[in-house]
């Protein structure tokens, strides 16, 4: 496990619809890795996970609202999927400028499964090579992004780094491409 003290990772994600193993088991395992994750979403509280987009899962308690983020603070932005989440995402703006931000100053981005919607949203995968579920795969080649299938894609493209996962089935990699690189 590579240490990640003094790491600062930004999670966004809505308070309901995130897909909950793709916020729990990220957040576990780099904070064992001792890096401070802090979870962001629209409001303060709670968020409310699903499972398969459907069942219930776990809440989470939310740190800051995504509105009093101040993004330079972070070394590394995380969106994680589910499809109610990443659609609500895409169209908050304050979450845009986030991604934005990211990527202008060069710090690296990792998201999985339905979050690159806010990439595409933001027109952030244009000249990018990235996975994601299948279900955006022409989403993102609309929006000038290379579309792969494969477990974790690492794309260094346009100066900044964006790692991407398919599915939770993806996410041992996932998390190991995250801490790679904030370790390089």
């Amino acid at each position: 496990m590579a240490d990640l003290t003094g790491k600062k990772i930004l999670s966004l994600q809505t308070n309901r619809g995130v897909e909950q193993d793709e916020l729990k088991v990220p957040l576990e395992k780099l904070r064992e890795a001792g890096a401070t994750v802090t979870v962001a979403s629209q409001e303060n509280g709670e968020i409310q996970s699903l499972v398969g987009d459907w069942d219930l899962g776990e809440t989470f308690p939310v740190d800051q609202k995504i509105s009093d983020v101040n993004d330079s603070e972070y070394d590394l932005l995380l969106i994680p999927g589910g499809t109610l989440n990443a659609d609500t995402l895409r169209l908050d703006q304050d979450a845009q400028k986030i991604a934005q931000a990211f990527a202008s100053s060069g710090r690296p981005i990792a998201s999985i499964c339905h979050g690159p919607w806010l990439l595409v949203e933001t027109g952030l995968v244009d000249g990018k090579t990235l996975t994601s579920y299948e279900s955006l795969k022409v989403d993102i080649r609309n929006a000038g992004g290379t579309w792969v299938d494969q477990p974790v894609k690492r794309c260094t493209a346009k100066d900044w780094v964006l790692i991407t996962s398919r599915n939770p089935g993806d996410l041992e990699p996932f998390v190991q491409a995250i801490e790679d690189e904030l370790t390089a």
